[in-house]
């Protein structure tokens, strides 16, 4: 039901924009959240848009350098990732979840999530 895809190889300091597509659900229901993970790694939460769009949050390895938005006529959730670094390789995973949570800081915690994308490989390498 969710999609990730525009990922790819690019340079130190280059950009990707990444797109979460949706099919069967409407991502206007659902907080979106963009997570990654590199070889031997835990999966990280990246980054967090509301249902409205009204609030977004980064983690700290990115801010500043992505943006996360969307596009409700296209259902789609984006990740424009720029100034990308070798440490941003990863694969890129969206994830949506529509329910009531307990905790304020939910959208870090990848188990909260009820809907996944198979994930797309970003590789930042000269």
């Amino acid at each position: 039901q969710l999609q990730a895809s525009g990922g790819g190889l690019v340079q130190p300091g280059g950009s990707l924009r990444l797109s979460c597509a949706a099919s069967g659900i409407t991502l206007d229901h659902y907080g979106i959240g963009w997570f990654r993970q590199a070889p031997g790694t835990e999966r990280e939460w990246v980054s967090f848009i509301s249902t409205s769009g009204g609030r977004t949050y980064y983690a700290d390895s990115v801010k500043g350098r992505f943006a996360i938005s969307r596009d409700h006529a296209k259902n789609t959730v984006y990740l424009q990732m720029n100034s990308l670094k070798p440490e941003d390789t990863a694969i890129y995973y969206c994830a949506a979840d529509g329910s009531l949570h307990a905790s304020s800081n939910w959208y870090k915690d990848k188990t909260e999530y009820a809907y996944w994308g198979q994930g797309t490989q970003v590789t930042v390498s000269s």
